[in-house]
């Protein structure tokens, strides 16, 4: 069967990767978005339910069966290789969502997988082009503060810290977009629409 060709799009936090998502979702594209999906399955998905209070205590979930977030992130708050291990249980389990989601989206000549941690994952080595959304750290962390009411600016400063350096995120990616407002967003990516229609 014909697999679609898989694009992967990534960005620091604030860099506009849910916005380029959004404009190629506009122009008839599905988008897998890996972290929403995380989010879902680390409360649907029995095996790595198990998986995680297997590793960091039934505590990680309240009676109702819902996440609780509030004790899981204070296991891997500032704590680098607590979270490596929360993200070493859940990517491996996104990985096989997203491959039936890829099939059942097989129509489509190319699909989209939107992650932040592409290229910390490993995981776009099993796609066939990346897009890296980049924009100066001063505009990421305003826009964050501006959308997001519950972070303060150092919140801000330590998740970009965390993040794989924008450089080393430049050297692996195909294709670069500049959310800066130097350039129109729209025409780039309409180019990009263009050339992922005739690659497959």
């Amino acid at each position: 069967m014909r697999k679609p060709l898989q694009i992967g799009i990534t960005g620091g936090i604030g860099a506009g990767k849910s916005l380029v998502c959004k404009i190629f979702g506009i122009l008839g594209v599905p988008a897998y978005d890996a972290d929403s999906r995380a989010k879902i399955l680390m409360t649907t998905d029995g095996i790595l339910i198990d998986l995680i209070k297997k590793e960091f205590g039934s505590l990680s979930y309240n009676a109702s069966g819902g996440l609780n977030r509030a004790f899981l992130s204070s296991e891997v708050f500032n704590q680098k290789e607590r979270l490596e291990r929360l993200n070493s249980l859940v990517h491996p389990r996104v990985a096989l969502d997203y491959e039936k989601w890829v099939v059942d989206h097989a129509e489509h000549v190319y699909v989209i997988k939107e992650a932040a941690l592409l290229f910390e994952s490993g995981s776009y080595k099993a796609l066939d082009q990346t897009i890296l959304v980049t924009a100066p750290p001063e505009i990421r962390i305003k826009r964050v503060l501006e959308r997001d009411s519950h972070r303060t600016k150092a919140d801000v400063e330590r998740i970009i810290q965390n993040q794989l350096p924008e450089t080393e995120k430049v050297g692996k990616a195909n294709h670069i977009i500049r959310n800066d407002d130097s350039e129109l967003l729209v025409p780039r990516i309409l180019k990009l629409h263009e050339r992922f229609n005739t690659m497959n």
